[in-house]
């Protein structure tokens, strides 16, 4: 969500990473004092956007899968033999050629990994180069894409650290119950997810829906997690301290009995 948060802002569609969460999650916003239709709509646009980023990061379709695999091609092809400069160069002859970012960017996670760079699929992929002063001839850019690389890489471990603390916290608060206590385990695959249901948290524990739900509501009883759709189906829920969405989102309006549409 922070990658795509860094993109979408240099794109024109900057948002809120818990709003993110919540429109992958199926939530409506919240719009506190109630902005514009005209508002609304921007609001509504950079989400939509948002959620495209994401999914070029997260879930590929058949064509955006094709996009990638030719992008990476591209990387592949650059003859400097340092991946950073391959990827620089690679990057700018794409956008030269009228490419896409999207593609590209995920293209760049799989190189990361595939070249050596990073063990894992880490989301770096030089956002902040994108501003509108750019100078596009190659000195320029390449130095203008690394510095957009060592930024998003030195903020990550802030992030991680953030997120592990959280973790820790939770951990401790879950601590001296039984010893076959599912409790532990619930606040470690929570940890790593922005928002889960009752359903979702079953299948990744090994319990019943039912008492994934009851524990839960006891989390949130003791505030190790906040319920963050206030509705009686399709609860979700997030960590105390990782899930700051109870401001953001809300649960859809439902039509009341008896009462018809207001007048303009």
């Amino acid at each position: 969500m922070d990658a795509v948060r860094r993109q979408a802002a240099v794109d024109g569609s900057g948002i809120d990473p818990w709003h993110l969460a919540a429109i992958i999650e199926g939530l409506r916003l919240q719009f506190g004092d109630a902005p514009r239709i005209a508002d609304r709509g921007a609001i509504f646009d950079a989400a939509r956007q948002a959620l495209t980023l994401h999914q070029w990061l997260q879930e590929l379709d058949f064509d955006q899968e094709g996009e990638v695999q030719r992008a990476e091609k591209l990387l592949k092809a650059e003859p400097g033999s340092v991946p950073l400069l391959a990827a620089a160069e690679g990057f700018r002859v794409w956008i030269e050629a009228g490419e896409t970012r999207p593609a590209m960017r995920a293209a760049l996670v799989q190189f990361w990994v595939r070249s050596r760079l990073l063990r894992a699929p880490v989301p770096l992929t030089g956002a902040a180069a994108f501003n509108a002063e750019q100078d596009w001839a190659p000195g320029p850019w390449t130095v203008a894409f690394l510095h957009a690389i060592v930024g998003e890489a030195e903020a990550w471990p802030d992030l991680l650290f953030n997120m592990d603390r959280t973790w820790l916290h939770v951990r401790r608060q879950v601590a001296g119950r039984r010893s076959n206590s599912r409790a532990p385990l619930a606040i470690d695959v929570m940890a790593a997810t922005p928002l889960i249901s009752a359903t979702t948290l079953a299948g990744a524990i090994g319990m019943s829906i039912k008492n994934a739900g009851m524990l839960l509501e006891r989390f949130c009883a003791e505030s190790v997690a906040v319920e963050v759709t206030h509705r009686s189906a399709r609860r979700l829920f997030g960590l105390s301290g990782l899930a700051p969405l109870r401001d953001p989102v809300r649960p859809p309006k439902r039509p009341e009995p008896g009462r018809g549409p207001v007048p303009y």
